[in-house]
């Protein structure tokens, strides 16, 4: 069979499973054949052997079965890095470059930040900010080992130097000497466990402990932005994103905590994503 017509077939296969049934046929024939997409749109006539067609319908039963394309690749673009991804890490997702948007615009090109990212996973927030601002200390933590090595790969491949920490949020930086942060990010968990088995199917192939966090998702939340303002710089910020219902709650912890200039703003698909704080300015 040929390539054109393996990419046809198997798109139509797809299309009730995955919201890019074509990228995700491309994807995995590309993975098979060793080629990129503009290869096989070059080769399309040309013929996959049986052993080719067995190993990429191995790999389409996978994707049908809702195995995210980037846990059978093993791989993900994020920011226009690409991310080394495995099963124990979160996927990197298109909205949550909405979270390092709002982190750049805090981040005056032609000064020096201390930028922390919560929970890092792959390392693909603050990989992405360093990508963008060379001159930044980046500091990352996880309470993942996996997750922390998978993530300090990434950092060798894009060439970054990023001080990692394995723990539980702000205990995992040193008891001495650890800096004031310009600028927290984090993706933390924030689904609610009573969500569980009626969210996106392919999260049952995603670390829990990145994703759940108590009955409404916003244990992991109500921490961060309770312990955060110790860690923050007068005038520091603190960023995160959320669940699409979460953003009133999150304003409210916010101002509970004595944070100022609160804001929630709107992904690309037009939904509440991120919300950020303000610590105050020091006053005398």
């Amino acid at each position: 069979m040929q390539i054109a017509e393996l990419i046809r077939l198997a798109s139509l296969r797809l299309a009730d499973s995955s919201n890019s049934p074509r990228l995700d046929a491309e994807l995995m024939l590309g993975l098979v054949l060793r080629k990129s997409r503009a290869q096989l749109y070059t080769y399309s006539d040309s013929i996959v052997n049986t052993d080719d067609q067995a190993l990429f319908a191995e790999l389409l039963r996978k994707r049908l079965n809702h195995v995210p394309i980037a846990h059978i690749t093993g791989q993900r673009e994020f920011w226009s890095l690409n991310l080394k991804v495995t099963p124990d890490t979160l996927v990197p997702r298109p909205e949550t470059e909405t979270l390092v948007e709002q982190a750049l615009q805090r981040m005056p090109q032609d000064e020096v930040a201390n930028v922390l990212d919560l929970g890092t996973g792959s390392g693909a927030v603050i990989l992405a900010v360093g990508s963008e601002r060379p001159q930044a200390h980046l500091y990352a933590i996880d309470v993942s080992n996996d997750a922390l090595e998978v993530a300090t790969e990434n950092a060798a491949c894009c060439e970054q130097h990023v001080n990692w920490y394995c723990g539980d949020w702000f205990n995992a930086l040193p008891e001495h000497n650890a800096p004031l942060f310009d600028v927290i990010v984090s993706n933390p968990p924030y689904v609610g466990l009573t969500e569980t088995g009626i969210t996106d199917p392919e999260l049952q192939f995603e670390p829990d402990i990145a994703l759940y966090s108590g009955a409404d998702g916003l244990d992991a939340i109500r921490e961060i932005v309770r312990t955060s303002p110790e860690h923050l710089k007068p005038g520091g910020w603190l960023l995160l994103e959320h669940g699409l219902l979460q953003g009133e709650a999150i304003r409210t912890l916010f101002a509970e905590h004595g944070f100022v200039e609160i804001t929630t703003v709107f992904d690309l698909s037009g939904l509440p994503r991120v919300s950020s704080a303000k610590r105050p300015m020091a006053t005398h």
